[in-house]
């Protein structure tokens, strides 16, 4: 291997020798299933729960087909370019050392893990993000452009902000806070599916027509999936088996269930019965919120954090479904992106020194005022946001000179099951 980056630097809880810790390899090999579970079945189970039955496969292949592509291009030139050094370019995007994994064996050793294996774990990642676009244009995006679009937006957006942050590029040397993912995988997501939403128009009788979950009983055993496969998401970023990870773990599971709580209670109050799906969509908040912030607070910061997560994300799906009307088809961007927003900032207060005397709120990591910090993590927010858009929208646009990006009416009417893969969810 030509060079090895030295991660202690850029992950939190990094250790520095490049010595092999079987405890730590057993975490990360455990949290590297734990992850790759939440998108498949857990990620998939949950969107084709709230699809309608005549689009259910759909959902399901396209989150197995994503899993697939992005696998093999985090292989050939994923990892390599966010995570190796990129010389003169080092600030925005890795070079082309580990091509193929070039020069990573069983022997080579990133701190106290074999390499290929943080390669791994951070395939998982990549696999998920562009996954959860899928809920933006569910039941109404043609197969083959959604495999193009999210191949070219994993490499184009994805690796080159992972790299910002957790590759030693410019906003990990501002010194910006993101645990296991606000920015890298949350707001981009989030940012992306709005803008797809946008770009690809509303469903055939959005707003005016209810298009319901046609299988909640689906939707909650993937919720379930998700719950416990974010252990191994927020845990497992902490790179090793240690005080760090059981933390991020503990504090995940505080946010989840504040954040379904919250949710529940507001949508109780507003319409007089509390749902399944409000349910699962506030524990889905409040583990989107906590990620960038679940490595910097204690379990009364993460209280605080999911139930927040609960009460503005509600707003915020609203505010876009009905304000606006953006056909954000399984309310990505407010769940997700505003979800990251919220806890990259909040990351800030959390572990700031002016709270760090209160061990329950935060552990004072950081080496500023939370003012200081703060300035850094909305920098964070608004580079990732704007880079984002700005190039999902291209790509759209780009993968539509080559082919119709949507379905027609008549197909839409039909159900993508059918009329793109000639198969039925359900033959009863």
């Amino acid at each position: 291997m030509k060079k090895l980056i030295a991660l202690a630097a850029m992950l939190p809880a990094f250790a520095h020798a490049d010595t092999l810790d079987t405890g730590d390899t057993a975490w990360i090999l455990t949290s590297t299933a734990l992850v790759l579970f939440m998108t498949l079945p857990g990620l998939g189970l949950f969107y084709g729960g709230l699809v309608r039955g005549k689009n259910v496969l759909s959902v399901l292949m396209q989150c197995f087909a994503i899993t697939c592509i992005v696998s093999l291009l985090w292989l050939i030139v994923g990892y390599s370019l966010a995570f190796s050094d990129g010389g003169s370019y080092n600030a925005f995007i890795g070079g082309l050392d580990w091509v193929m994994f070039d020069g990573i064996g069983r022997d080579s050793m990133t701190g106290t893990l074999p390499t290929v294996l943080h390669g791994l774990f951070q395939m998982t990642f990549a696999i998920i993000t562009p996954a959860l676009i899928v809920g933006a244009f569910a039941e109404r995006m043609r197969f083959g452009p959604m495999l193009a679009f999210s191949a070219l937006w994993m490499l184009a957006v994805y690796v080159p902000v992972c790299h910002w942050v957790w590759g030693g590029g410019w906003l990990a040397e501002m010194g910006l806070y993101d645990f296991a993912g606000g920015t890298v995988v949350h707001i981009t997501a989030g940012v992306a599916a709005l803008v797809a939403a946008m770009v690809l128009g509303n469903r055939n009788g959005f707003p005016g027509h209810a298009m319901r979950p046609h299988n909640m009983t689906m939707t909650v055993t993937g919720a379930g999936m998700l719950w416990v496969g974010w252990f191994g998401f927020n845990g497992g970023s902490a790179v090793a088996a240690n005080g760090d990870a059981a933390m991020a773990m503990f504090v995940t599971h505080i946010s989840a269930a504040a954040g379904s709580l919250s949710w529940m209670a507001i949508e109780w109050k507003k319409f007089g019965k509390p749902s399944a799906l409000g349910l699962v969509t506030g524990m889905v908040a409040g583990l989107g919120t906590i990620t960038p912030a679940s490595g910097y607070v204690g379990p009364g910061g993460a209280l605080v954090i999911g139930a927040a997560a609960g009460i503005i994300c509600f707003y915020m799906v609203i505010f876009i479904k009905q304000k606006l009307h953006i056909d954000d088809s399984l309310d990505v961007f407010p769940v997700h992106g505003v979800g990251g927003i919220l806890g990259t900032l909040l990351a800030a207060v959390f572990a700031s020194t002016e709270l760090g005397a209160f061990s329950g709120f935060g552990f004072a990591k950081a080496e500023y005022g939370f003012i200081d910090q703060l300035g850094v993590q909305a920098l964070g927010v608004v580079a990732t946001a704007v880079y984002t858009g700005v190039v999902t929208w291209v790509l759209l646009k780009l993968v539509a000179l080559f082919a119709a990006l949507r379905v027609n009416v008549e197909q839409e009417t039909q159900g993508l099951d059918i009329v793109l893969h000639e198969e039925r969810g359900y033959d009863i």
